[in-house]
C-alpha cells in the first residue's frame, strides 16, 4: 500500500515506523505537519491508501480525515483521552499503560480502535518510556493496524469506556520543596522530561527543571543546592537530595545545569562520588555520568550524556576514562554507552550557547568536533584489548561512527542510526568516517548512506555491514546478551591471536594512508562548514536547538515532493 506518514517532526517512532513499513513492502512517504492546506497538498500528490499520525501536536484536518482512514497513534490505554497521556501515567505512577491507534474522528483520541497494546510502566522520565516501551507498543500496535485495515474485513470498534485527562500544566507539575519528598520530586520532573519541563526558581532564578536523578547520602535544607558534580546540581528535599542534570532559564535554551548558572556557582563545592577511586562505578543511589564496571577479563565503560549529545568537556573526561580503562587488565572492552542514547556527537545546545553568550560557535564547534576526534583515535588505537560499542539506544551523527571506531558494534534489535550529517546543515563530518565507513560497507553503499540521509534499523545496519550484531530484547536483556557475548570473547583460546591480527591489520592501514590524514581531509571541510561564507550549519543548528516548527517537509523524506514524481 502507499501510506503517508502525517507527522509533527521526524522523531524516532517515526522513523521506527517509517523503516518497519518499509521492511513490509510498502510505499512510505512523509509529510510535516505544518498547516492544513500543506497536508491537503501532501494527500492530493500521493494519493495515499492509508494515512498514520505517529506523532502530532494539533488535529487532523477535517477535510481529510472526513475523507480516508487516518490513523492516529495514542500513548494511552484504550478510551484514555487527552494530550497528556503519558505524563499523567508518569505522574500517577500508573503500573501498566499502553497505546492506542484510532481513526481520526471530530473529537479528540474518540474514533474507533484499530489496534492497541498494553506494557507495564517503568520507573523512568516520560521521555526514556517514550523511546522505549512507547515505541515498541506502537511499532507493534501500528503494524497489526495496517494488517487489520490490508484485510478490508476488520471493523473497528470503539472503547468500551472513555475518561478525558486535561492537559497538565505547570501548577499540576509543582514542586514544593518544603514538603515533597525526593521519590515525589522526581516523579513531577520526570513526567515533564523532555518537554516543557518543570516551572521553578534554581538560585534565585527562573527556570524550567529537566534531567532528574536520586541521590541517597547528601543533606541539606530543603530546596537548597548544597553541591555541583561535572555538569550537575545537588537539590536538597525533604528527605534526601536530588540532582539536576540540565535547566532551561527564562528567554534561553535547555541546558547542562552547571553550565546554565555558572556565573552563580562560585560558592558551591563539586562533589565526586564517595568512594570514587578513578572511574569505578558507585552505586545506583547517586548521579555519575561517566562509571567503570569489571568482570573477570571484560572492562565496561558507561557514559550517561542526556540526550546522548557530548560537549567539549565531556569528550575530554570520557577520553581519560577511556585512557585509564585502556590500562586495566583486561581482553575486551566494551563501551555501552546510556540507557537512551549511545551519542549522538557534538552538543549542539552548548556550541548554541557560546553564540548567545557573546562567545563564538565557529569556535567552539571545532573544539568540541576536534575533542571527539581525538576520543575516537583513543578507541581505534587500542592494542590491548578488543574493543566492543554496546549500541543499546539509539545513536546519529556522529556517535554512529565513534561507534564504528571500536572494533566490534552490537546493536540492540530496536535501536535506530542516522550515519550522517548532511541534514544539519550540510555538515559534512568528521570522526573518521572517511576511513572507518568504506572499509565496512565499501565506498559505493559509503556514498549512498550519507546521500540518502535515512535512519538504519539494527537489522539494516547488520545487512549493510555497518554494525557486527544484532541482539534481541529490552535494554536490560541486551545487557545481559553482552555481558555473556563479551566474556565468551574475553576466555576464547585464540584472543591473543585476534589482537595480534587487528594490530597488524591497523599497521597495515597505517602505512597506506595514515590517519592524520583522513582527519586533515575531514576537518579541511568542516573548518569550511564552521566559517566559511555558507551559513547553513549554523542556522540549522539554531532552529534544532530552539526547536522552531518546520517551514517544509525534507524532500529526501517527502517522496511525494521529488521532482518527476508522479501521483500512481
Amino acid at each position: 500500500m502507499r501510506i503517508l506518514l502525517l507527522t509533527h517532526a521526524f522523531n524516532s517512532l517515526t522513523q521506527r515506523l517509517a523503516a518497519e513499513l518499509r521492511q513490509k513492502d510498502h510505499l512510505v512517504s512523509i509529510e510535516f505537519d505544518i498547516s492544513n492546506s500543506v497536508t491537503e497538498e501532501a494527500v492530493a500528490l500521493f494519493a495515499p491508501d492509508l494515512i498514520v499520525a505517529p506523532y502530532l501536536r494539533r488535529a487532523i484536518p477535517e477535510s481529510v480525515w472526513s475523507k480516508q482512514v487516518c490513523l492516529v497513534v495514542h500513548p494511552g490505554v484504550e478510551g484514555d483521552q487527552g494530550p497528556s497521556a503519558l505524563d499523567w501515567a508518569v505522574m500517577g505512577q500508573q503500573p501498566q499503560w499502553g497505546v492506542t491507534v484510532l481513526q481520526a474522528e471530530a473529537a479528540m483520541d474518540a474514533g474507533p480502535v484499530w489496534a492497541s497494546t498494553t506494557f507495564a510502566m517503568r520507573q523512568a522520565s516520560k521521555a526514556s518510556v517514550y523511546r522505549h516501551e512507547v515505541t515498541q507498543s506502537a511499532t507493534q500496535a501500528v503494524l497489526k493496524a495496517v494488517e487489520q485495515f490490508a484485510s478490508t474485513s476488520f471493523v473497528p470498534q470503539s472503547p468500551a469506556h472513555s475518561q478525558w485527562h486535561p492537559l497538565m500544566k505547570q501548577p499540576d507539575r509543582a514542586i514544593d520543596w518544603q514538603a515533597d519528598d525526593t521519590a515525589t520530586v522526581l516523579r513531577k520532573i520526570r513526567a515533564a522530561d523532555g518537554f516543557p519541563g518543570v516551572a521553578d526558581t534554581l538560585l534565585g532564578q527562573t527556570c524550567h527543571l529537566f534531567d532528574a536523578w536520586p541521590e541517597a547520602t547528601l543533606r541539606g535544607l530543603p530546596g537548597e543546592v548544597i553541591a555541583q558534580r561535572e555538569t550537575a546540581l545537588c537539590r536538597a528535599t525533604t528527605d534526601g537530595a536530588v540532582w539536576i542534570g540540565h535547566v532551561k532559564r527564562v528567554g534561553g535554551i535547555k541546558l547542562p545545569a552547571a553550565l546554565a548558572f555558572a556565573d552563580e556557582l562560585s560558592h558551591l563545592p563539586h562533589i565526586r562520588p564517595v568512594p570514587l577511586p578513578d572511574w569505578w562505578h558507585v552505586s545506583e543511589s547517586t548521579w555519575q555520568d561517566i562509571a567503570y564496571e569489571e568482570a573477570g577479563t571484560v572492562g565496561y565503560l558507561h557514559f550517561e550524556f542526556y540526550n546522548g549529545a557530548m560537549s567539549t568537556p565531556q569528550c575530554r573526561r570520557l577520553q581519560q576514562a577511556l585512557i585509564w580503562a585502556k590500562q586495566r587488565p583486561t581482553n575486551v572492552l566494551v563501551l555501552m554507552g546510556g540507557h537512551d542514547f549511545w551519542s549522538n556527537g557534538i552538543h549542539l545546545n552548548v556550541i548554541e550557547a557560546a553564540s548567545l553568550q557573546k562567545g563564538s560557535a565557529a569556535d567552539e564547534s571545532w573544539h568540541n568536533i576536534n575533542a571527539m576526534n581525538d576520543l575516537a583515535l583513543e578507541l581505534i588505537n587500542t592494542p590491548h584489548q578488543i574493543t566492543v560499542a554496546a549500541v543499546g539506544g539509539n545513536t546519529g551523527a556522529g556517535g554512529c561512527f565513534l561507534a564504528r571506531a571500536a572494533d566490534q558494534v552490537w546493536v540492540r534489535e530496536a535501536v535506530m542510526l542516522n550515519p550522517h550529517y548532511k541534514n544539519m546543515g550540510n555538515l559534512y563530518g568528521s570522526e573518521y568516517w572517511t576511513y572507518l565507513l568504506p572499509r565496512r560497507v565499501g565506498m559505493e553503499a559509503a556514498k549512498a548512506i550519507m546521500h540518502n540521509r535515512q535512519p538504519l534499523t539494527a537489522s539494516a545496519a547488520l545487512e549493510t555491514g555497518f554494525s557486527d550484531a544484532c541482539v534481541p530484547g529490552d535494554v536490560p536483556a541486551f545487557r545481559q546478551a553482552i555481558q555473556d557475548k563479551a566474556l565468551n570473547m574475553a576466555l576464547a583460546t585464540d584472543i591473543q591471536a585476534q589482537l595480534a591480527i587487528k594490530n597488524k591489520a591497523r599497521l597495515q592501514d597505517e602505512a597506506q594512508k595514515p590517519l592524520a590524514a583522513y582527519r586533515a581531509e575531514e576537518m579541511a571541510h568542516m573548518h569550511r562548514n564552521f566559517y566559511g561564507f555558507d551559513p547553513s550549519y549554523h542556522v540549522a543548528r539554531h532552529h534544532f536547538v530552539t526547536k522552531s516548527p518546520a517551514s517544509w517537509s525534507p524532500r529526501h523524506l517527502a517522496l511525494h515532493r521529488e521532482l518527476g514524481w508522479k501521483k500512481p
